[in-house]
């Protein structure tokens, strides 16, 4: 049987997904032994229609009647944004159509919607694409580690941010700098937001944190903070302490809860994720059975997403009449742990004016607090500058250091508000 597939979208996945499904039918065939015949496309934009060449498959502006078309038996939906994408993916599940997406944000915001109509519907909704590109995080959670508790997940999943990381640490620029390298190269929005203020990892957080522990992970329940503060002396500061910064999602059970959260982060010059450079994404999982796995590769672009895409389509048609599995399984109702609850360790940073006495009134702010410090040094850059202390505590509370940290910046001696980051 052929599987008829409608195409929402000929953007830059939407035609990658074209391009792939009228070039590599031939490949689909012969390794996954399912025929997937492309039958219609919608697309606003007249101009991407006529480069896809699309001779013998229904092109059109309405994504209505693509999701009506007999011929259709699943609809990629890949025009990203909430409307009226929802609409579209929430039609075609009422139709009777099995539905592939990459909307990580419409996943995020209205999963739990759009797993019931999949599930009342018995239809298929997949979303590979959604998180980490061509990496298949989601089937390996799923499908290869099903028989694993889930211990904890580090992942790496905004290409833009890590590409900015990346410049900071290996060519010394500040962020301002590589941000607008990163755009040049095509590998950041206009404008950036999503992606430097944490927002697109936490997209991606919440969809593998309800995953990972079969509840519902409200998407304002994840704590969030993005890269816009770091600066090259904080670059400079973690590689003379052995470590590199980058933005990560992770997802941990604690005490019966779920922690979340996406925040930039020390990782030590050891760990593979450290050496994860530019626009590439890596997860690394903590298991029971399995142990540490670690899942790395293109994070974003055409073909990369595009292929998850297929690979969907593929799963769909392999699986052909037998049980429908649902989007997410809400097996359980569990807690969105609170960060000031976080016990861990941290990098602060204090500037400083260049007077005697201010080091140990910050200690003893710390000491009061129950914050214990393992190193210390302090950096003058020349005479007429400022200085800059840098400590790393041994574990502490994070409400116990937020209060600490509030207490030291109200001091006269203290420039700018401390700069705290976390440590893996």
């Amino acid at each position: 049987m052929a599987y008829g597939i409608g195409v929402i979208g000929a953007g830059t996945v939407g035609g990658g997904v074209v391009e792939i499904l009228l070039s590599n039918a031939g490949v689909i065939s012969d390794k996954a032994g399912v025929e997937l015949a492309l039958q219609h496309v919608a697309e606003l934009r007249e101009d991407l229609l006529k480069d896809l060449g699309l001779n013998d498959v229904t092109a059109s502006k309405d994504a209505h009647a693509l999701i009506a078309d007999p011929a259709v038996n699943i609809v990629c939906e890949l025009i990203g944004g909430i409307e009226p994408a929802k609409s579209f993916i929430l039609e075609a599940l009422n139709a009777g159509k099995h539905v592939v997406t990459a909307n990580k944000m419409l996943l995020a915001k209205h999963g739990r919607e759009l797993c019931e109509a999949a599930v009342k519907n018995n239809v298929e909704l997949r979303y590979e694409a959604a998180v980490a590109g061509t990496i298949p995080i989601i089937k390996t959670l799923r499908e290869s580690l099903a028989s694993n508790h889930i211990h904890a997940v580090y992942g790496i999943l905004n290409g833009t941010c890590n590409y900015i990381l990346t410049q900071m640490s290996v060519e010394g620029l500040e962020f301002d700098v590589a941000l607008k390298q990163a755009q040049m190269k095509g590998f950041a929005e206009t404008p950036p937001d999503l992606d430097i203020e944490g927002h697109d990892t936490a997209h991606k957080c919440q969809i593998l944190a309800s995953l990972c522990h079969s509840t519902y992970v409200p998407l304002d329940e994840i704590f969030v903070e993005g890269i816009t503060k770091i600066t090259h002396l904080d670059v400079q500061y973690a590689q003379e302490l052995g470590y590199r910064i980058k933005l990560l999602a992770i997802i941990r059970r604690v005490e019966g809860e779920v922690e979340a959260r996406v925040h930039p982060t020390l990782v030590s010059e050891q760990h593979p994720l450290a050496n994860v450079r530019n626009e590439f994404n890596a997860i690394y999982v903590e298991s029971d059975m399995a142990g540490a796995t670690l899942y790395y590769g293109r994070g974003a672009g055409k073909y990369p997403t595009a292929s998850a895409v297929v690979s969907d389509l593929v799963d769909i048609a392999q699986r052909g009449n037998g049980p429908v599995p649902p989007p997410f399984r809400y097996s359980h109702s569990i807690a969105t742990r609170d960060i000031g609850l976080l016990d861990g360790r941290y990098y602060l940073r204090f500037t400083t004016e260049d007077h005697p006495g201010v080091l140990g009134r910050i200690c003893t702010v710390l000491g009061k607090h129950g914050v214990s410090i393992a190193s210390l040094f302090q950096k003058e850059e020349d005479e007429h500058t400022d200085a800059h202390v840098v400590l790393m505590t041994h574990e502490t509370v994070e409400s116990s250091l937020m209060a600490a940290k509030a207490e030291i910046d109200a001091l006269e001696c203290i420039i700018e508000p401390t700069h705290v980051l976390r440590v893996l």
